[in-house]
């Protein structure tokens, strides 16, 4: 059932913690459709390592006759290989990420099943390539992926000998020396060009990153080559996981997923973005509402609204929205380190559901038909009541 037929439920949240797309859980109540770690956690095995994910992509690419064209785009600090796949010949482009935190796996295990489809002989396949060119990066942070860490495998001292400017500024706010390494999401600048400079470090949530770790630079200069390809990149897709017991506000039922197309509050804020369309964001996030309304019973239709009082320039989703992509953030309601495997195949195929539905979308023109309007009307995530 579209969202404009459904009755708009109250959007009076109160504002979460917009600094980090990885809350920490408070001490609440467990909803009662979901487990909220009750299960023992570290699930990291449920997943396909990095040696799996090269296997499978090649065979993707194998056994679809090179229709999804599988391609190297970098290395991680410790290096390991970061792969991109490419599949239809359509003016439209639809850049998909996931996994740049690296505990956070369903959306890559949801690209391993969509691609091969969206490769395949079907007649609805082989038009959807007509329509659509999806270039997907199936686990940007390779190492941490394989670390089990949010973050990525680089120190500080790496990153002085990469950038010498910056030997006597402090570490970028989003380094944690622990691991050692990067919260990658917040590495991300509008300025494609842009050079770190000592001034700018160590930065904070609200502002914009620089281009520090080769995570972030892959992803960069593939945004940059589609852009001198398409001349916008049209779509850009964030697939992330979030604790697993938020509940949808006004029901108190757990939500399997948010989603987000807002990012940024004033875009004026970064200079002049001229191509910056919050409306084309919403209708994307609409579209992958939608999709998921009309599953039967199941919890598929709890999707929520990632908190909105978010200002995260730094994050790909802000950067990329600022240069004129319609965004969506996904937030898959598991990690690793909280919940074991109970539920993957069902968080996965939400994905799976709710990203094919705005492929769809975009590739049959029914998106432009959506209202953004429509986008206020989904419920916001909640805490659960104690």
């Amino acid at each position: 059932m579209p969202l404009s037929t459904k009755k708009t439920l109250a959007a009076t949240g109160a504002a979460l913690l917009a600094g980090s797309l990885l809350l920490t859980a408070p001490a609440q109540a467990t909803p009662g459709n979901a487990h909220c770690g009750d299960e023992a956690g570290n699930n990291n095995n449920a997943f396909v390592n990095h040696a799996q994910l090269t296997k499978k992509l090649n065979k993707i690419e194998q056994t679809t006759g090179g229709t999804v064209d599988v391609e190297v785009i970098g290395q991680s600090n410790q290096g390991r290989d970061i792969f991109s796949a490419r599949v239809g010949h359509g003016d439209t482009v639809i850049l998909v990420e996931s996994q740049i935190h690296g505990n956070e796996n369903h959306g890559t295990e949801a690209l391993l099943n969509l691609l091969p489809q969206w490769g395949g002989n079907t007649p609805a396949a082989k038009a959807l390539r007509e329509n659509v060119t999806i270039v997907a990066v199936p686990r940007l942070n390779v190492d941490g992926g394989e670390n089990d860490t949010r973050q990525n495998a680089m120190s500080w001292d790496e990153v002085v000998a990469d950038f010498p400017q910056l030997a006597d500024a402090e570490p970028a706010w989003n380094y944690r020396d622990s691991v050692p390494g990067f919260d990658t999401n917040r590495d991300f600048n509008p300025d494609l060009d842009y050079v770190p400079a000592p001034e700018d470090f160590p930065g904070t949530s609200a502002g914009t990153g620089w281009y520090l770790t080769p995570e972030s630079q892959s992803v960069r200069d593939l945004y940059a080559g589609l852009e001198d390809e398409f001349g916008t990149v049209d779509y850009f897709v964030d697939l992330h996981n979030q604790w697993n017991c938020y509940v949808v506000e006004g029901t108190g039922e757990h939500t399997p997923l948010s989603i987000s197309g807002k990012f940024i509050a004033d875009p004026s804020e970064f200079g002049d973005w001229p191509k910056f369309d919050y409306d084309a964001s919403r209708r994307a996030n609409v579209a992958v509402y939608d999709a998921l309304q009309g599953r039967g019973n199941s919890d598929f239709g709890d999707l929520t609204l990632y908190p909105q009082d978010t200002n995260l320039p730094g994050t790909a989703l802000g950067s990329f929205a600022l240069r004129g992509s319609a965004t969506v953030l996904f937030e898959t309601s598991s990690q690793t380190q909280y919940d074991g495997s109970k539920g993957n195949g069902k968080l996965t195929k939400q994905i799976e559901i709710g990203l094919g539905g705005l492929v769809d979308s975009v590739a049959d023109d029914s998106i432009s038909s959506i209202d953004p309007e429509d986008y206020q009307a989904i419920p916001n995530r909640a805490y659960p009541e104690d």
